[in-house]
């Protein structure tokens, strides 16, 4: 029976420390929507409800708070052999500079690869951005002998964030990067540092580098494959690491400014190996990204299907390399697509073949999209470009005529674009129609007069 009693009134101090916990988090929260307090002026606000709630309770003894070290350096080196997931650390070496120029759509990395570049995160006191954010974490991956190295530097005291930023300046400038890569860097982490560097008055290296934010590739390669293109669902999704969600973005500003009333060092561990694994897991999607546009055929069987072949179409598509771009449509095509992803890369390939006048491909794709059980505005779009070729290419009126029919059913209630060009087309191809008609009636009386 006693044994019962320990358990309850252990699950009791649990669920009664974890309602704290919460109702500090949610006062946080509210504290930092207050935009015009400063970081130092929210920071006392929580401190102050946190006082307010516990003398409302019931007196505690004194706090004395762990002594904290006000910066801290840690460093994390990875052999190369070492793998992530279906990767090896290694594969990153061996990405071209042309690979790296598409995925960046920045021709400055053709003459780069990753040997020199930074693999930046950072985790901050906010996720808004602005002047009152402050870096408490630098989170720096890199290449460098022999190995892969994940580097941390974690602000013990907001007052030596000056000294963090001149450490971090000698730090970079010793390193001597070429390029950044980053994940939302362009939004936040790039603009979020620079900032912090230049209310300290000291150059920001970084920002005159090549930066590839790999964000904006993985959303091409791999928005129509998986439901969320956050780095931690592509890691688990994409590289197939085993990390564990460990905290949630949101929980670590409150984490970190527990720890600054607190000392307890306890609750930073689990941040320094959430930024840890996000650097590993940046590493890990731009492989596995990169691979795709460079796999043989054998390793395309094992780390490649038709859905990252489409994908790979589009990232060409958007940096302007067109024929590329139609090479890896076509072969997404010869694989398994579903039925939605399928049309688009038809879609694709009629314009393209339209554009290079290769009249029977584009036909073809045409008539496919159109013929689709699927309703969609790619049908549309066919059943316009077949009717312009029978009525322009081929002068076969009736059979435009037959096709703008189909189109305005299908428009009607759907598209009053296509519905007011299907009419137009129509009016215009019965006119088109009478006119053949009574030419051709001519044409006969004239033959049996003669």
């Amino acid at each position: 029976m006693s044994d019962l009693k320990d358990k309850l009134e252990q699950l009791r101090r649990e669920r009664k420390a974890r309602s704290k916990s919460q109702k500090i988090k949610t006062a946080w929260e509210e504290i930092e929507k207050k935009e015009e307090l400063s970081l130092k002026e929210k920071l006392n606000r929580l401190i102050n409800l946190t006082r307010e709630e516990k003398t409302s309770s019931q007196p505690s003894p004194p706090f004395e708070p762990l002594p904290r070290k006000p910066l801290q350096f840690f460093e994390n080196p990875y052999p190369l052999s070492a793998r992530y997931g279906k990767i090896s650390l290694k594969d990153g070496l061996n990405i071209s500079g042309e690979i790296l120029a598409c995925l960046s759509s920045d021709q400055a990395f053709e003459s780069l690869d990753l040997s020199t570049s930074l693999f930046l995160d950072l985790e901050t006191t906010g996720l808004s951005g602005g002047t009152g954010i402050v870096p408490f974490m630098v989170g720096l991956g890199y290449y460098g002998h022999d190995k892969f190295w994940v580097s941390q530097f974690f602000l013990g005291d907001l007052a030596e964030e000056g000294r963090m930023i001149e450490e971090l300046k000698q730090f970079l400038n010793q390193m001597n990067f070429q390029s950044v890569v980053t994940f939302n860097g362009k939004g936040f982490d790039l603009p979020l540092l620079e900032t912090r560097f230049i209310l300290h008055r000291q150059p920001f290296q970084l920002s005159s580098l090549p930066h590839l934010d790999f964000l904006f590739s993985a959303r091409s390669l791999w928005r129509h494959k998986h439901e969320s293109c956050r780095l931690y669902n592509l890691a688990l999704q994409v590289v197939e690491a085993g990390r564990s969600e460990d905290i949630p973005s949101a929980e670590i500003p409150w984490r970190y400014f527990q720890y600054l009333k607190t000392g307890n060092f306890s609750l930073i561990e689990p941040i320094l190996y959430h930024n840890q694994e996000d650097i590993l897991s940046l590493l890990g999607v731009v492989i596995v990204g990169s691979l795709i546009f460079s796999a043989s055929e054998r390793e395309e069987e094992e780390l490649v299907d038709a859905m990252d072949l489409f994908g790979a179409a589009r990232v060409m598509e958007k940096v302007g390399e067109v024929e590329k771009s139609a090479y890896f449509y076509e072969k997404s095509l010869r694989g398994s697509l579903s039925e939605e992803v399928s049309i688009m890369a038809k879609r694709k390939l009629s314009y393209y073949f339209k554009k290079k006048q290769a009249w029977a491909k584009a036909l073809s794709f045409w008539r496919e999209i159109a013929s689709s059980s699927t309703r969609c505005s790619a049908q549309l779009y066919s059943l316009r470009e077949l009717a312009i070729y029978l009525e322009h290419k081929q002068k076969n009126y009736e059979e435009a005529r037959k096709v703008a029919e189909e189109g305005l059913v299908l428009s009607l209630g759907q598209s009053s674009y296509y519905e007011r060009d299907f009419s137009h087309r129509l009016e215009r191809l019965k006119q088109k129609i009478k006119k053949q008609k009574e030419k051709s009636e001519l044409d006969i009386e004239e033959e049996e007069k003669s």
